[in-house]
């Protein structure tokens, strides 16, 4: 529904500035026209319907947050209070809507999730953690152009904050992609192992910010549906990773193809096979190579991303390691030979638990992206310097299986990954704040960038 003042604004508008150039002083939207994305919508049609299928759109309608944040409210009795809203539906909590999340239901849309105006109104930030961002709150909308066209609908600004080739950029997105909890364990790290990569380099060069990532594009075209807007190369507003809607919501495809294209060059495979004692041995090489931080990043102690390595003999299969049925946890698959990347975190007695408001020690504490230890760190490091003659630069992490006894005539090798294991599903189900139809809903996806095979006819040697 278009607020009747907009619309009256936007005809103004159009008539204003076939005849004369807009200014500043022209009226603006009202404040409160200005928090509703929708409002957004009239003159950014593409940048609307690609937020509206995001992550970010759905921050706070996403049934696993809504259930880990009632759960943690329970279980902490109130104590965790805004700790999680007010990064999935930070307006909601300044604008004095809710203070624990568990009135969202009642919360107007234009107040949840990420929006538009929480975004572009961010002028500051105090720190890299736990949403550590100051908002104007001027009625002047940020972004990453520097000569933003003057219009009636709101002034505009440019912000090095906002531009994702700025080396300031990648701040705004790691205030809430870094999370430390109140006993100092950094659980969410995304933020610091960029800066800690080959990425951060203020070598333009080297230089790859988070909107250069997640916010690909630069598509010739007009940033705005406004009479005399020049032509620009707008970026994409989807912000894909690998958490996905699993509820009704819009550009539900676009998101999962969003998924697939970014996925497929993040890591690079290799494949070798060779001779070892009484059998062989087969090598499972993995160099991630696109991603800007650690591999699986974020919430790495709900991710679940594994290698599937199997070897035929002819027809037969001869070993197998990293097979998950449909359904079942990868986490939970009895093999020895599994590999598995994720954080491991713990309680204060030394326990598993999969409730971050449990968690006293985490293994991605090990995981310095700098020189992670592999025995320590279940995660594969980004780059941190394109110096062959540094020590440093060979950053691959790889597995070695040894067959004895068997002679394989072709091995398979492919990485899968999924948002949130199964057995954290199956738990919140357990505690009844989560609805048991949903956990089909959850993909697991093929990094089929790692998907190669070794063939006998090819001699000892590697696939990639």
């Amino acid at each position: 529904m278009v607020p009747a003042r907009l619309s009256s604004v936007l005809l103004i508008a159009s008539f204003a500035c076939a005849i004369a150039a807009c200014g500043d002083d022209a009226p603006d939207l009202t404040r409160d026209e200005l928090l509703d994305p929708e409002a957004c919508q009239q003159c950014h049609p593409q940048h609307y319907k690609e937020w509206s299928g995001s992550m970010h759109a759905y921050a706070a309608d996403d049934p696993v947050f809504l259930a880990m944040n009632k759960r943690g409210q329970r279980e902490t009795n109130g104590a965790l209070g805004d700790f999680c809203v007010n990064c999935h539906a930070p307006m909601a909590v300044r604008e004095g809507a809710t203070t624990d999340g568990l009135n969202l239901a009642d919360v107007p849309k234009h107040l949840k999730g990420v929006t538009c105006y929480f975004c572009h109104s961010v002028k500051e930030i105090t720190d890299e953690h736990n949403n550590g961002l100051v908002l104007a709150d001027d009625l002047v909308l940020r972004g990453g152009i520097g000569d933003p066209f003057p219009n009636t609908a709101h002034r505009a600004q440019y912000s090095p904050l906002h531009d994702r080739n700025s080396q300031e950029s990648s701040k705004l997105c790691g205030s809430c992609h870094d999370i430390v909890l109140d006993n100092g364990v950094h659980l969410e790290r995304t933020f610091l192992e960029w800066k800690n990569s080959l990425f951060s380099d203020t070598d333009p060069r080297k230089h790859r910010s988070c909107g250069q990532c997640h916010m690909v594009g630069d598509r010739p075209g007009v940033v705005a549906d406004y009479p005399g807007v020049p032509s620009r190369f707008p970026h994409e507003h989807t912000f894909p990773g690998v958490d996905t809607a699993v509820i009704d919501w819009p550009e539900k495809q676009a998101q999962l193809d969003g998924i697939a294209r970014d996925l497929y060059p993040a890591v690079l495979p290799k494949l070798c096979v060779g001779p070892a004692a009484g059998g062989i041995e087969i090598i499972y090489n993995l160099d991630n190579v696109n991603g800007a931080h650690m591999l699986p990043s974020g919430a790495t102690q709900d991710r679940r991303m594994w290698a599937e390595i199997v070897a035929y003999d002819g027809d037969q299969i001869v070993f197998q390691s990293g097979v998950v049925p449909g359904g079942q946890p990868a986490a939970e698959v009895n093999d020895p030979n599994m590999w598995l990347l994720r954080d491991i975190t713990k309680d204060a007695n030394g326990d598993e638990t999969h409730m971050f408001w449990d968690v006293a020690s985490t293994s991605g504490e090990d995981c310095d992206s700098v020189d992670p230890d592999p025995a320590k760190c279940f995660l594969l490091p980004p780059a941190v310097t394109n110096d062959p003659a540094d020590p440093l630069f060979s950053h691959s992490v790889e597995r070695k299986y040894t067959l004895v006894g068997v002679s394989p005539t072709r091995v398979t090798a492919k990485v899968y990954v999924r948002s949130i294991g199964l057995e954290v599903l199956q738990s919140l189900v357990d505690s009844g704040d989560l609805d048991d139809s949903l956990l089909p809903k959850f993909p697991t996806f093929l990094l089929t960038g790692t998907d190669v095979e070794w063939n006998e006819a090819d001699g000892f040697g590697c696939s990639r």
